[in-house]
């Protein structure tokens, strides 16, 4: 599972980034082909008005890691911004990462293409 170094400096303002099981996860770094892509998707779906600056401008960069890594699903509480945007980019046919929100539980189905198991 990746953890994104722009959500390692979020997590890094409320609490030490220690407290997370580091071991369990693979570091991505946010680089100059993220930097390219993210400015493309700022360009394809501008930020909404009253939508807050800084909190989108980290989301679409976490979206354009996505994009890059070909990241199949993004595990998040943010339903108002980061949701919102990969769901239009989605849409428009710019993102194939899907969002998972975490209130929603677990379901192996966002894994197998929608299919759900068959209950024994």
């Amino acid at each position: 599972m990746f953890l994104s170094s722009i959500v390692i400096s979020e997590y890094q303002v409320r609490q030490a980034i220690n407290d997370l099981p580091l071991r369990n996860f693979i570091v991505l770094p946010f680089n100059v082909d993220h930097a390219m892509a993210c400015g493309l998707l700022v360009r394809a779906s501008p930020r909404d008005a009253g939508d807050d600056r800084v909190r989108v401008k980290d989301d679409f960069k976490l979206i354009a890691q996505c994009q890059c890594d070909a990241v199949s699903h993004v595990l998040t509480e943010d339903a108002s911004t980061l949701t919102k945007y990969m769901e239009r980019l989605s849409a428009e046919g710019h993102l194939e990462t899907r969002c998972i929100l975490l209130k929603a539980g677990f379901d192996a189905a966002w894994f197998e293409s929608g299919q759900a198991r068959l209950v024994p």
